[in-house]
Formats: structure tokens, sequence, C-alpha cells
């Protein structure tokens, strides 16, 4: 009888590709470490690591952690956009934010009926945030501002913008919060049941589906990885990198604009100051993205990964009486860990010869 032998691309080759995963490793390793945090300070690792699970994945808390999911694994996809051609978008909360305050001054100015104008809200968040951190490509192609600093800084002032609208020309007549008005009935997202989970679940994971079919089954996608791994050769080979960078930072801000959108779109249905950056998701996604390498599918599972930390350490902190800013300790650990093996990764690579010639040099000498 003939014995099957797996294909590189099998499902077996996979699961070693994925137990050989530096990312995979860094959280084991963080997650031993919170365990001797916990014994240090007297508490049962495994009682609290359960709490967590059973926190964000129980009945009670599945759709907070999806609810959660939504906002980290949308801004970590926009993220991880232009990071696979190793660019570095920092103005997340500045995006997110316009995307919000421009859906909610279309949903309560639209004239259009309530489905057209939840439509018209989202476009119109997309379209704020996406022209948003375009101008910062701009900054760069033309003027020779750093991305990393003009995305950045462009943020503020966005954030700033916001504010004044939901504060004067916006807000609720008669609240003491800095908040525009209600959106009109039927001006919202469609939720599942008694959930807090919306139809914004869904276009985010449209947009990650998008992202995964781009990178792995378009030329488009070649030229984004090509130029992530070495510039220099990308451009050699013709790739405009001025161009790619205007259009990445354009398709990664108007994600995180509808990002803001949904958010808006969702409970309690109108831009309350602070709120859509208040939870900090814009550098929880970053973190998803830098741990999966800016890879569609790793993003998207390392957002969700982080998202169900975020819920359960909240019933973490009521079970067990353990802060739940354990999570965000382990959060810094799995980054700190990945940084370190992939640096010492590289430079075994480096050390590494390549060619039997040379290592047949290497052992003469």
């Amino acid at each position: 009888m003939a014995v099957e032998t797996q294909s590189p691309g099998s499902l077996g080759a996979f699961g070693v590709r994925v137990l050989r995963a530096p990312a995979l490793h860094s959280v084991v390793a963080a997650v031993l470490v919170g365990a001797l945090f916990l014994i240090g300070t007297g508490a049962d690792p495994i009682g609290a690591y359960g709490s967590v699970v059973s926190g964000a994945l129980g009945p009670d808390g599945i759709g907070a952690t999806l609810t959660t999911g939504t906002s980290i694994i949308g801004l970590a996809v926009a993220l991880a956009i232009p990071m696979r051609a190793g660019l570095l978008n920092l103005g997340g909360d500045g995006q997110l934010v316009l995307g919000g305050i421009a859906a909610a001054a279309t949903g309560l100015y639209s004239p259009l009926p309530a489905p057209l104008t939840v439509v018209a809200a989202l476009l119109a968040g997309m379209a704020a945030g996406g022209a948003y951190a375009a101008l910062a490509a701009v900054c760069q192609n033309r003027f020779g501002v750093p991305l990393l600093v003009s995305s950045l800084l462009l943020g503020y002032p966005a954030m700033s913008f916001a504010s004044y609208l939901a504060r004067f020309p916006l807000k609720e007549e008669g609240s003491s919060l800095p908040q525009t008005r209600r959106l009109p009935d039927g001006v919202e997202l469609p939720a599942f049941g008694a959930s807090t989970v919306t139809v914004g679940l869904v276009l985010v994971a449209v947009a990650a589906a998008v992202y995964l079919f781009a990178d792995a089954r378009t030329a488009a996608g070649y030229e984004i990885r090509m130029t992530g791994l070495n510039p220099r050769f990308a451009a050699y080979a013709g790739v405009d990198r001025p161009k790619l960078t205007l259009r990445l930072m354009a398709l990664s801000g108007a994600v995180a604009g509808l990002v803001g959108a949904i958010g808006v779109l969702s409970f309690p249905y109108r831009f309350i100051d602070g709120s859509l950056t208040a939870a900090g998701h814009t550098w929880t996604g970053l973190t998803a993205a830098l741990l999966a390498a800016a890879a569609p599918i790793g993003t998207a599972l390392a957002a969700l990964f982080f998202a169900a930390l975020e819920v359960g350490g909240l019933a973490m902190e009521r079970t067990t009486e353990v802060p739940r800013e354990l999570t965000q300790v382990l959060q810094a650990v799995v980054i700190v860990f990945l940084a370190a093996r992939l640096n010492l990764t590289w430079r075994r690579a480096r050390k590494k010869p390549t060619d039997p010639q040379d290592a047949k040099e290497v052992s003469v000498r």
C-alpha cells in the first residue's frame, strides 16, 4: 500500500509553520511570564486565566468580545495595509475620529431615507479618513516629511477639529456632555438579536477578506509585499513608491474612517468627544498588526486575541481581584518577546552561510 506524503502546501505543513511562528512563541512566553507575575502576587494563575477565557468567550462575554473586536480588527487591518509595504501609519486616531464625525454630520443632515443615509454615512466616514491619511502621504512625497512623523502629528488637529464640531455646531442642546445630537430613527446599523454586535462586524470582516485577497491574489499585493521586503529592489523593478504610498495611506485611512463611522452608527448612535479613542483600540490594532507582521489572517486573529484579552481582563478583575492591567502587561510582553526573537533570528541569518562554497571557506578559515 502506498504511503501518502504531505506536500509543502498541505494542512500538516501549515500546522508546522504555525507551531514554528515567532508570534505563537511570543504569546506562549508572555502567558508564562504573566503566570509568574500572578504567582508572585499570591494569585492562582490557572483560575485567573480561566476567568479571562470564560469572561471573553463565555455566553455573557462573547458579545462584548465581538463588539470590541469589531473596532480592534478594523483598525488592525487599516494599519496593516501600509505596514505590509514597510510604511507606518501612526495617525489612526485622527482618521478614526474624522470618519466618526463625518458619519455623524451626514446622518444628522442627510435628506435621504434612513437606509440610504446609513450607506452615505459609511461612505462619508471612509472618504474623510482616506483623504486625511492621504494628506500625510503628500507631506512625505512633496515636502520630505517622514510618514511616521506626518501621520502622527496630523492626528492631533483632526481630533481637535472633531472635538470642536461635537462641542459647538453639532452639540446636543441642553446636554452637559460634549456630544452631538442623536441620529434620527432608523439611521443605525442593524444589530444581531438583542446583542451589541452589529453589521459593522460583517463590514470589518469584508474589509479583512478584501485585504487577504488583494495581498495573495493580485499583482498589486505582490508589489506591496516586495516593497516591504526590499524597497530598493522594488524601485529597481519599476514600483513607483510615492504613488504606492499615497494609495496605501488612502486605503488605510478609509478603513480607519469606516471603523469610526461604525462606532457612531452603533449604540449610543451619536458622536461623543473622546469615546472613539478613549479605549486605545488604535494602538491595540497596531500591536496586532506588528505581532502578525501585517499578514492578513494573522492580523485579524491577533486583533481578536487582544479583544478577548481586553474583555476577559475585566472578568478576571471581577472574579479574582487581579487587576485587568495585567492583560496590558501581557500585550507589551508579547511584543518584547517577538522583537527579541526576530532580532535573534536576523542575527543568526546573517552569520549562517547560505552557499556551500561559503560554508567551505568558513570551515577552512
